[in-house]
């Protein structure tokens, strides 16, 4: 059943060697069921459906994860329509990754914004 929210277009920030950070963060976790509820995830997100998140930041949020070791996915949101998806991560790595997600997010808006 879908919400009354807008639907979310998702996309992959690339950095500028050609490398997809949030693609080689879900690849790297070796549970394929624990991919799957990821993924799981980003489709309520494109439905609309935040759920928990919040904002860390110059324009960076924290989508919370609520299982194993306390899954993050960093993003920008880009017109209310489009979230890209800066990079992945656990509560044990959280404030490297948002240092990492703020880089890759203003590397993002001086080429793209």
């Amino acid at each position: 059943m879908r919400n009354n929210a807008p639907v979310q277009e998702i996309e992959y920030y690339r950095a500028p060697n050609g490398k997809n950070p949030f693609t080689e963060w879900l690849e790297s976790i070796r549970d394929k069921s624990t991919q799957n509820r990821i993924d799981k995830r980003l489709e309520r997100l494109e439905d609309g459906n935040f759920g928990d998140f919040r904002s860390v930041g110059d324009g960076v949020f924290e989508l919370r994860l609520d299982f194993g070791p306390g899954y993050r996915i960093y993003f920008g949101r880009i017109d209310n329509a489009l979230v890209l998806l800066l990079c992945g991560g656990d509560k044990a790595s959280q404030a490297r990754d948002i240092e990492r997600a703020k880089t890759y997010w203003q590397e993002y808006k001086e080429a793209h914004l």
